[in-house]
């Protein structure tokens, strides 16, 4: 017993029950007592929104895996609101995630998926179970003095964003009832909210979906994850291309921190954008398939027919022939963009015409392939 009460994060295990049953209880009677107010909703969603992507595009994407480039006044926003999250600082946190990826689903993973459910929603912040992470897996996030100034002022930064500004607001709007209901609402309760959303993408997102890219990991793709997690719930495609500034690669994909990083890089306001090469991106995928088709017949013992084997056969080969044709316009294409001031604009439109139609078929082509494996 004695063990277990020193292994006990208490000053975690405090603030996220007590902020949880403020919400379940508090803010209820608040509501019930003086109605929905549809200021205190925009504060709520405001504040959820800016605290969501400072964690997602600020602590995730840009301070975890430097996928881009961001000016002082974008650092300087993401750090107070990512403050006001109360998920700790950027630099505690980045090193905790940084080594997830290097030893994600063993025994050095901090939130490790098979360790139980529970372990990796909130069990690994409520409990000791390893030893903390040291920051020698940040040292080159040390050198940035915002860093290490949010770092040092961490705690008065996250009352004072997390409670102290959205209760000035509601107070400023209204008075002491107001006030109270921005405290309840636009505080603790978005607090608890923007937690679950973190926490799902470290528990959920390593049980809901599907593997598109590498059965390497636990981690999937699921569009359900994604539109509760500000776009991260495409885990699997992240852990494989951790630093693509997506994690929706797909336009139709659900990712609004892409589209808001996209968008700040068109202002003028973060640059460097790192993507991933589409045909590693599309070699992944094929070769994962490939695998799990595999690994499918090989566990059911199953025989294929000879009509079922020609299909199959032709299939595979259509898809080479696609993958060889889309190889060699993609080629093309890169050698012209590398010489593209001795080349017309015309010829290069038509370059990127063919490639895409390369694309396009190579696509059909994995689809049917696909298909043929389905039975």
């Amino acid at each position: 017993m004695r063990t277990f009460f020193r292994n006990v994060r208490w000053q975690n295990t405090v603030f996220l029950f007590s902020t949880f049953l403020t919400t379940v209880i508090g803010a209820p009677l608040y509501l019930w007592h003086y109605g929905v107010d549809l200021f205190q909703v925009a504060l709520f969603f405001f504040f959820l929104m800016a605290t969501g992507l400072s964690i997602t595009l600020g602590y995730h994407r840009l301070f975890s895996h430097l996928t881009f480039q961001a000016s002082p006044i974008i650092k300087i926003l993401v750090l107070l609101f990512g403050s006001a999250a109360f998920e700790g600082t950027a630099l505690v946190w980045c090193a905790d995630h940084r080594r997830h990826h290097k030893f994600v689903d063993h025994e050095d993973d901090p939130y490790d998926i098979t360790k139980g459910f529970f372990h990796a929603h909130i069990g690994w912040l409520l409990f000791r179970t390893s030893p903390d992470t040291p920051l020698t897996w940040v040292r080159d996030l040390q050198k940035d003095r915002l860093l290490v100034w949010q770092h040092r002022f961490y705690v008065p930064l996250a009352f004072l964003m997390g409670f102290g500004v959205p209760t000035l607001i509601g107070y400023c709007y209204g008075g002491g009832q107001a006030a109270l209901g921005a405290f309840l609402l636009a505080g603790v309760a978005r607090i608890v909210f923007v937690h679950h959303m973190t926490f799902c993408i470290n528990s959920l997102c390593h049980w809901i979906g599907n593997r598109p890219y590498s059965s390497k990991c636990t981690a999937r793709d699921s569009l359900l994850m994604a539109f509760f997690t500000f776009g991260e719930g495409y885990h699997n495609f992240h852990h494989e291309f951790q630093h693509d500034y997506r994690n929706g690669v797909k336009r139709w994909q659900y990712d609004p921190t892409k589209w808001v990083i996209w968008t700040l890089s068109k202002i003028g306001l973060v640059r460097n954008l790192r993507t991933v090469a589409e045909d590693k991106i599309l070699k992944a995928q094929i070769l994962e398939q490939q695998r799990q088709h595999a690994q499918r017949i090989a566990a059911q013992g199953t025989e294929l027919c000879a009509v079922r084997q020609s299909v199959v056969q032709a299939m595979q080969e259509t898809l080479h022939e696609a993958v060889a044709h889309w190889e060699e316009r993609l080629n093309a294409w890169r050698s012209a963009e590398e010489r593209r001031h001795e080349i017309s604009a015309p010829q290069l439109r038509e370059l990127r015409r063919q490639l895409n139609k390369a694309t396009a078929r190579l696509r059909v082509a994995l689809r049917q392939w696909d298909a043929a494996h389905q039975f």
